[in-house]
């Protein structure tokens, strides 16, 4: 008699997999149930296997030799070989007390290759499939991989993309494995709205988001599609956007994702309860352990009463106890913010803490997945070394300064338990990319013209966390050689020790001479408070003046000046900067402020002195961007004096709508034919300044602006000739409008000015188009 079980399919592919049915024929007496027979073999055969060894089948189908099982552990057992996925066919049946197993080995796979993909190269998904020459193919493998490939086309924005597999027979059971794929078009973000805000505008939302609809520059802009990741993260920076501006019961309620009916575009509404902007209410700070100084801590504190409530300025004032803390030599100190609500003034009290906090120390750190940035790169952005106290809170910052690094493309930092209690063990996992750059083009400059530029810029060289930039271009009136490198972490102290060279020539360039400048200059930078950092340099400097064989038509000063032939200077000088863009009180406002002097002997003896003052700040729901900015020099000269080369000119960013050396001293001698800018020792520009939409759609990335500058440069620092004009201070002062456009080439600024007060001889220009640029 023959007991045949049901059939038992097998997933196929285009052709390649077929029914398989496990048989079992056994002899048994006429009158036997079927179903109630057990069978005990002594023997097993195999067949059809070439690669899987006998007993790894027998493993696979839980079947020893001499074992009792009837025709439901044996069709079990052909079950458990087929679902090793190593074989195409399984026939399990009874001869005797003989076990026969029959298989079709699936072929193994020789090459895996992708057709169709022109706009992503096979190196997107090749390390991604679990397909690979030589391993065992696999028709559950190709399925998962299929959904690889689609994946991975919908993170790129082609959702409709479809793949389909190709299966090409070889000889000796192997195959070639050909994904097919017809890509379709992007699907891009076609919108992003919003439901529920009522302080902040859709457009203003919209800048906060990484995500970004569609517009002009679709064809090179990679954020106007959809990524599950980049929401993911677009829901935390919109969070923190209103959190750090007060709104404290801020709710992201959902995410609705939609496309659209032709599934050619991606409708995301962001649902949100905005809540009521708190400020702060009484800022104070407590401690009931014995050891603690609670007016010196209080002290320390920078909140203040009254200010927009801010997460991010609470997190700081804890830090910045807990380092005092530290330096007080109060161990194990934990600071713990007590916030009390109060509706009615909607402000919050907070109340700073400190209390006793466990005693765990730091075991090790242990990092891994940097097989070229040096263990030391990551352990200096940590303020703890093993044995210290363990700080949760130092911990996370740490993790922050190493992705603020650069250098990787994922960092995790986690702690655990170490080897007992009161240790933990600090996990830095990092995923490395690429931190270098080489680069060839051309640029545009409108003083200079059009130049070839070559630049090599490596962020994390030989993986020691130091950064080389070498960069060379040449236009038709200028050549420059520029390199400069910088060590972060000199003598493995948070000081910052560089080096800059460099090298210019001009030729005629805005002048009727040329000039010749070489600078070496080590430096050392390190930080002074929390929002300021002091340079000190020294510096070797060598000047000349050249292209003067034909005297007419140039100034008698500058001939004058060109006599000294090449000056060599030495110099020693500090430059203080504070920046509180980054950890200022109010996300909205920023201030920066800088000031420098160089001390000059050699040949020349001097003192240049300079500073910049400069605010930021958002109004009118932060739609519109005010801006503000003083500053000035001047140089002093106690041997010798001044040349054309040393002097101040302000080019077309320092006082818009004039052209380089187009203001300032100048001799003047029409009979002669002369008209030099001589430069001046002293400068002071102010510059006010408006952005704001221009009611375009926001993807696009324009917006306008207003200015007006004021400044002037005076006093070539000698006596002047006869001819010399404009050498005490005479203020010019412009007005104009600007169109700001963010592309992925750079944020370009056009400008579009009108000299309200200029002198007769000042050079003016009415359009400017230069690379936007921050304070």
């Amino acid at each position: 008699m023959t007991l045949t079980t049901g059939g038992v399919r097998a997933s196929g592919l285009m052709g390649m997999c077929r029914t398989a049915t496990l048989v079992f024929a056994v002899a048994v007496l006429p009158a036997a149930p079927a179903f109630a027979q057990s069978f005990t073999f002594n023997n097993v055969v195999i067949n059809g296997n070439q690669r899987v060894a006998d007993s790894t089948i027998l493993t696979f189908g839980g079947i020893s030799r001499g074992e009792t099982v009837d025709a439901a552990t044996l069709n079990d057992a052909g079950q458990n070989i087929r679902a090793s996925g190593l074989f195409d066919n399984v026939e399990v049946r009874a001869q005797g007390n003989t076990l026969v197993i029959d298989v079709v080995e699936f072929p193994t796979v020789s090459q895996v290759a992708i057709d169709g993909n022109r706009r992503l190269a096979d190196g997107e998904f090749l390390p991604l499939l679990e397909s690979q020459p030589r391993r065992i193919y696999s028709p559950e493998t190709v399925e998962r991989d299929v959904a690889t490939i689609t994946s991975v086309y919908a993170r790129n924005g082609r959702i409709n993309a479809s793949v389909t597999p190709r299966i090409i027979r070889l000889s000796e059971n192997r195959v070639n494995v050909v994904f097919e794929v017809s890509e379709t078009g992007v699907t891009e973000v076609e919108r992003i709205t919003f439901v529920g805000n009522r302080s902040f505008s859709d457009r203003r939302l919209r800048g906060v988001l990484e995500t970004k609809e569609a517009g002009l520059l679709r064809a090179i802009i990679s954020r106007d599609t959809f990524s599950e990741d980049r929401i993911a993260f677009d829901r935390q920076v919109l969070t923190d956007f209103y959190q750090s501006r007060g709104y404290a019961d801020f709710t992201l309620q959902n995410v609705d994702v939609a496309l659209t009916r032709e599934r050619d575009a991606y409708l995301i509404t962001y649902n949100i309860q905005e809540g009521q902007q708190f400020t702060f209410g009484n800022v104070s700070a407590s401690s009931a352990l014995p050891e603690v100084d609670v007016a010196t801590f209080q002290a320390a504190l920078s909140t203040r009463s009254g200010r927009t409530y801010s997460p991010g300025q609470v997190d700081r004032d804890i830090a910045r106890l807990e380092r005092l803390a530290i330096q007080q030599g109060l161990t194990f100190v934990a600071v713990e913010p007590r916030i009390t609500r109060n509706d009615r003034d909607l402000s919050l009290d907070v109340n700073f803490e400190l209390v006793r906090g466990p005693r765990i120390f730091v075991e090790r750190i242990d990092i891994e997945g940097n097989s070229t940035t040096l263990d030391r790169v990551v352990r200096n952005q940590f303020r703890v070394v093993e044995g210290d106290p363990f700080n949760p809170r130092e911990i996370r910052q740490a993790a922050e300064r190493i992705r603020a690094l650069g250098f990787f493309a994922n960092a995790e930092v986690d702690a655990r338990e170490g080897s007992s209690p009161d240790q933990v063990v600090v996990d830095v996992n990092v995923e490395e990319q690429p931190t270098g750059s080489l680069s060839f083009g051309a640029n545009y400059n409108s003083d200079v013209g059009v130049g070839l530029v070559a630049s090599f810029r490596e962020a994390n060289f030989l993986g020691r966390g130091q950064a080389v930039g070498v960069q060379v271009s040449t236009a038709s009136s200028n050549r420059v050689f520029d390199f400069n490198f910088s060590e972060p972490n000199f003598l493995g102290r948070d000081l910052r020790a560089g080096i800059d060279l460099s090298y210019r020539v001009t030729d005629n360039q805005n002048a009727d001479y040329d000039t010749e400048n070489f600078r070496l200059s080590p430096n050392l930078t390190f930080p002074v408070s929390e929002n300021g950092r002091l340079t000190t340099f020294v510096a070797l400097s060598y000047d000349d003046l050249s292209g003067l064989e034909d005297a007419t038509g140039i100034s008698s000063i500058i001939q004058e000046e060109a006599a000294l032939d090449g000056v060599t200077t030495q110099s020693l000088g500090y430059a203080y900067s504070f920046d509180n863009r980054r950890t200022g009180l109010d996300p909205t406002t920023g201030f920066v402020f800088r000031f420098g002097q160089e001390f000059g002997f050699g040949d020349t003896q001097f003192i240049k002195t300079s500073a910049l003052a400069a605010a930021e700040t958002k109004v009118l729901n932060e739609d519109v961007t005010l801006r503000a900015t003083i500053e000035g020099g001047h140089l002093s000269y106690q041997d010798g004096f001044s040349r054309v080369t040393d002097r101040y000119f302000l080019n077309g960013n320092t006082l818009r709508g004039f052209d380089a050396n187009g203001v300032g001293p100048r001799d003047l001698d029409p009979a002669n034919d002369v008209n030099d800018a001589l430069g001046g020792t002293s400068f002071a520009v102010a510059r006010l300044e408006a952005e704001f939409p221009l009611g375009l759609p926001e993807e696009y990335g324009i917006t306008g602006g207003v200015f007006v500058d004021y400044g002037s440069v005076w006093d070539i620092g000698r006596q002047p000739n006869a001819t010399t004009i404009y050498n005490d201070f005479t203020g010019r002062s412009t007005i104009g409008f600007a169109i700001f456009w963010t592309t992925p080439l750079g944020p370009l600024r056009f400008n579009f000015t009108d000299a309200l007060k200029a002198e007769e001889f000042d050079e003016t220009r009415s359009f400017d188009l230069t690379i936007s640029t921050a304070f």
